[in-house]
């Protein structure tokens, strides 16, 4: 039987679909879309990855990415660095805001992070890893957990042994992408590797890579006997994965997305951004992620290309809601 929950330390993850930490994109404006166009269908959201440098010395662009909305709960807080001393503080800070779970990121392959001894590196110093996980033990009172790779690279798939480290260390859940930090995003996630990680452990596993419809999430809990998967990429274009997994895993029709749904998740998301990041920020983002959902539509194209150009969200606005009276008029 394919799992539907799963529990880290004290707190239930129903249903057992994660959506993944994304470096610029999942803030609390994008979690807040996920939970509101999925109801009951996201059984926990992560931060984007925080530096314990930053957080640590006070940065107050850092400090303001922690900040989420009650309806996101559960919610895990991801934290990037190689000082133990430096995350068990960020980590303790992370508590005191309210996070439900505290995720140490060993599994990030971008070189600002690795080249400083964070992310996918730490797969490579064990002794480092080690001391972050016995600090956190020590500081915190709600669980943690570690997001890693397969490893560095084919001559490093050492997952197994990283997962074994970090629940002999106290890591209450891992979670595994498939991939090694050399592949980056390309060639084929490793599931069986992923599976390995799940026999080779008692805490819950979650497994993670190219999960980009549906039937792809059911059939890798089936396979693999994780206790849970987590989406990321697949959610930037289309946004209602988790209803759809829900739905077909209780032998629902799947809903369609329409074109009203669509336009409107879009112009939602850029509100929010606008209330929540300055102008600048505000404009680039909300490019970057209504150019992603628009895709799917009927001249997605040519509104991509117009709102690449924008001079502001209040334009993007603009041109949403004039292509999306042109959709309802056409179908009418």
């Amino acid at each position: 039987m394919i799992p539907a929950e799963l529990r880290i330390g004290s707190v239930a993850i129903a249903p057992n679909v994660v959506l993944a930490p994304m470096s610029g994109i999942t803030d609390s404006a994008y979690r807040s879309l996920i939970k509101e166009v999925n109801p009951g269908a996201v059984g926990l959201v992560v931060t984007e990855l925080l530096s314990v440098e930053a957080l640590t010395r006070h940065n107050l662009k850092t400090r303001e990415m922690m900040r989420y909305r009650p309806h996101e709960r559960p919610l895990s807080i991801q934290l990037f660095g190689a000082d133990p001393v430096r995350m068990a503080d960020a980590a303790r800070m992370a508590q005191d805001f309210g996070a439900d779970l505290i995720d140490v990121n060993c599994g990030c392959p971008a070189p600002k992070v690795t080249k400083k001894g964070g992310g996918a590196e730490l797969m490579r110093r064990t002794p480092v890893l080690a001391a972050i996980l016995q600090g956190l033990r020590r500081a915190l009172t709600i669980p943690f957990t570690v997001k890693i790779r397969a490893g560095w690279d084919e001559s490093s798939r050492n997952a197994v042994a990283v997962a074994r480290l970090a629940e002999g260390e106290g890591a209450q859940a891992v979670a595994v992408h498939g991939r090694t930090r050399t592949q980056l995003y390309t060639g084929e996630p490793d599931w069986d590797l992923v599976a390995e990680v799940k026999r080779a452990v008692r805490v819950p596993v979650i497994g993670s890579g190219d999960i980009l419809t549906p039937a792809d999430a059911l059939r890798r809990l089936a396979t693999s006997g994780v206790d849970g998967v987590m989406i990321g990429r697949a959610t930037l274009s289309h946004p209602w994965i988790f209803r759809e997994i829900d739905a077909l895993r209780r032998g629902l029709p799947v809903p369609e997305v329409t074109p009203a749904e669509r336009f409107a998740a879009v112009d939602g998301l850029i509100a929010r951004l606008e209330a929540e990041l300055p102008p600048g920020a505000a404009l680039g983002r909300s490019r970057g992620l209504a150019c992603r959902m628009v895709r799917h539509l009927r001249g997605g194209a040519a509104l991509r290309a117009a709102l690449t150009q924008a001079p502001s969200t209040a334009a993007m606005r603009q041109l949403l809601a004039a292509a999306g009276a042109l959709v309802y008029e056409t179908a009418a």
